[in-house]
This record gives C-alpha cells, structure tokens and sequence, in this order.
C-alpha cells in the first residue's frame, strides 16, 4: 500500500520466547493491538524492535509475520540497520519482496562515514528498491549526523521521501523546512521533544513509548491536527516522565517492561541487552503504573 508519511508510528517490539527464540505470534499480537488502538503505521525492526541483535534470516521471518498480520490496514515501514551498503541492500530488497511498503534507512553502523560516503550509501540503497525511504538521523545513537549537505546531494534520489529526526536540538525542523521545503516530510523521532518537533512541521511521530500508550499518543498528534494547543499539551505533560526514557541507553529494555507492564508484550530482550533490574526496574514499573493511574481524558477528542 501507499505510505501517507503522517500520524503515529510506533517503532514496534520483536517478541522472543523464554528460550530467546523469535515468538513470531506474540510479535503478531502486539502488532494486531497496535493497530486496533488506531496508530497510523508501523516502524517493525527499528532500535526498539532490536534489528541489530537480529540474523539476516530472522529479520526478514519478523517482517513477514508483521506483513501478515497487518493484511493492509496500515502501511508497514521497515528499519534498514547494516554494516555497509551490501548488506544493507541486500535487506532491503528482501523487504521488498517480504511485503514491505517503506523503508527507514540508518547511517552504517559503527564506522562513521564523511558526508559524501554517507550519501553514497543512501543513494546505493535508495537506487535499489522502488519502495519510498525515510531516513533515520540519530546522532547521539549512532554517531552520525545527515546534514542538509547530505540532503542536497540525495535530493535527485526518488525514492528518499522522508527524515526521522531524532536530534534532541529541534531547531532542525526549521534548518531543514528553510533549506529545503516540501521536498522531505519531517517526522518526529525523539519520544520527549516529539510536540516540538510536530509544532515545527513535522507531520508524524515515529514513537517508542507508543507501544505501552497508543491510544494515548494517537490523541496527542490528533490534537495537534486540529489545533487544540491546551489538550496536546495536557497529554504530553502526563506522557513526558515516560516520553523521556526513549532519550536513555536502556530505551528498549525500558520500552518492553513498560509493554509488559501494560499486558501488551514481554520485557524479555536479546543480548546483550538484559531485562532491567533493580532500582532501575523498580523505577520504571512505578513510573508506567503511576501513568496508567493519571490517564489523561481522551473523551473530546475523538
């Protein structure tokens, strides 16, 4: 189907079995309730779905499975997170085939390329797959930064549609609506300056806090739509406690616990990431049950 690049896409989680094998139905379900809470899309393998803990084989088995069980009720994008530019074309022409409907493309991992490199791995996988593509800036995750000079020199390439800002410096919205228009559609990409970035053109919301929340995050950019300024602002204040754990190292564990904690997945994580523990477990469990406790009114807007 079509990407409308607009709304609420929850980067989704990748369920495993106690065993840490793929639970292939339990990532359906979390998917199926997502979705029947009214997200928009759906980011399946991004960070918070652990694409680089994951073999080339079992991502695609993961995306085929979330293809499945979306059956075209809303668009699925998919995180593209490789090495070098190979393997990262490789990948997204198996999505491609696997049903896929868009791409969320990172920088390569762990070598950080010069601008002019980094362009010429977007364009060697935007050349390749006739799927549209966001890209994916996260300089305090992966060390690089997609600058407008990169922009510009991929800005011939049609199938890069899109930037996932997840800088927390939000004058980046308005640097690149001034540089370069309507030519890329923003998406907010950091959970605790989401609003900010909405506020500043961004038309959606890739969301990791989403997953415990959905019906939550779908008002807050509903809200914003429609102008209603106090009532986005209401729901962002009660959200930013946990909005601000999408900003921290452990944002996955964090993310699932809070999923687990809301009866909508398991917390149980690849390695080397390991479920929270502690004080820092403690922390986060009180922090989601004191949210579910303090739900905003979502009656008005819908």
């Amino acid at each position: 189907m079509t990407v409308d690049w607009k709304g609420v896409f929850p980067a989704v989680t990748t369920q495993v079995a106690e065993d840490l094998s793929l639970d292939l139905s339990a990532t359906q379900n979390v998917v199926d309730a997502l979705i029947r809470d009214g997200v928009t899309g759906l980011i399946a393998l991004g960070t918070v779905g652990e694409n680089n803990s994951l073999e080339f084989e079992e991502k695609v088995r993961v995306l085929e499975a979330i293809v499945e069980v979306t059956a075209g009720r809303v668009p699925v994008v998919t995180g593209v997170s490789e090495y070098d530019t190979r393997r990262a074309i490789r990948y997204a022409q198996a999505a491609e085939t696997a049903g896929a409907d868009g791409l969320m493309l990172l920088p390569p991992m762990v070598y950080v390329p010069k601008p002019h490199e980094l362009a010429a791995h977007f364009r060697g996988v935007g050349e390749s797959v006739g799927l549209p593509i966001m890209l994916y800036n996260n300089p305090p995750a992966y060390r690089t930064v997609i600058t407008p000079e990169v922009m510009a020199m991929v800005a011939d390439v049609k199938t890069i549609v899109a930037v996932k800002e997840s800088a927390p410096d939000t004058r980046r919205f308005t640097d690149f609506k001034n540089a370069f228009g309507e030519r890329y559609v923003l998406f907010a990409g950091l959970d605790d300056v989401a609003l900010e970035g909405l506020w500043l053109g961004a038309r959606g919301w890739v969301s990791g806090l989403t997953n415990a929340f959905p019906k939550e995050s779908v008002a807050l950019v509903d809200a914003v739509d429609r102008g209603d300024h106090a009532k986005a602002v209401e729901i962002y204040r009660w959200f930013m406690p946990l909005l601000h754990l999408d900003a921290e190292h452990d944002l996955v564990q964090s993310i699932k616990l809070a999923e687990q904690v809301m009866g909508r997945g398991s917390e149980r994580v690849l390695p080397p990431r390991l479920p929270l523990i502690g004080e820092r477990r403690a922390e986060v469990i009180a922090m989601v049950e004191k949210a579910a406790a303090t739900r905003p009114d979502l009656s008005l807007t819908n």
